[in-house]
C-alpha cells in the first residue's frame, strides 16, 4: 500500500510518497515532446490529402459536433516507424476507395498533448495507443485500429483494412 502525504501551494506540490520526496509543477501548458521540424513534415503527409489538424481539445469537441449524422475517422498520428512507414502511406492509399468517411481528421501524440488527450477520451474503453485510427459513426466508435493492429502490417494491408471499414460503415 503506497502511503501518500503533502501539500500542494499554488501550482507546486511537495509530498511523499512512501517516505520519498516528490516535487511536482502544475503546468498551464504541457510542453510536446518532440520539435516541431520533426513534426510538421509528418503532420503535412496527412494534411495534403484533405485530413483536417485537430490541435486542441475544442478543435475535437467540434469535430465530435461535427461527426454527428455523419462517418468521420480520426487518426491518432505518431513519429515511430510503424507510423512512418506503414500508417501514414496506408491510410494515404486507402483513400482511392469509392466509400469514404464524411470527415477526416488527425492529431499528433507528442505534440498535440491537450487534443491527443481529449481525442482519447471519445475511443474509450480502449487504451491509449499511437498511432491509432478511430471510426465514428454519428458520433459514436464503431471501429478501432490500435497500434498492436499496425505494427508489423504492410502499408498495402492496411489500406485493404481501412477500405473494408468504409465499405461496411460508410
Amino acid at each position: 500500500m503506497r502511503y501518500w502525504r503533502g501539500f500542494r501551494h499554488g501550482d507546486i506540490g511537495i509530498n511523499t510518497i512512501d517516505g520519498h520526496l516528490a516535487l511536482s509543477l502544475k503546468f498551464k501548458k504541457i510542453i510536446a515532446m518532440y520539435p516541431e521540424e520533426l513534426v510538421m513534415p509528418m503532420k503535412s503527409e496527412l494534411t495534403a490529402v484533405g485530413f483536417k489538424e485537430l490541435t486542441s481539445p475544442a478543435a475535437v469537441d467540434s469535430f465530435m459536433e461535427e461527426s454527428n449524422g455523419k462517418t468521420s475517422m480520426v487518426v491518432i498520428n505518431s513519429v515511430c516507424g510503424c507510423a512512418a512507414g506503414t500508417l501514414r502511406p496506408g491510410v494515404k492509399a486507402s483513400l482511392s476507395n469509392e466509400k469514404l468517411p464524411n470527415i477526416l481528421a488527425t492529431s499528433f501524440a507528442g505534440f498535440d498533448t491537450d487534443a491527443v488527450a481529449q481525442v482519447r477520451k471519445y475511443l474509450l474503453p480502449y487504451p491509449p495507443s499511437s498511432p491509432s485510427i478511430g471510426f465514428f459513426k454519428n458520433g459514436a466508435l464503431v471501429h478501432m485500429v490500435e497500434r498492436h493492429h499496425i505494427e508489423g502490417r504492410s502499408a498495402d494491408m492496411i489500406a485493404e483494412h481501412l477500405k473494408a471499414v468504409y465499405n461496411e460503415y460508410c
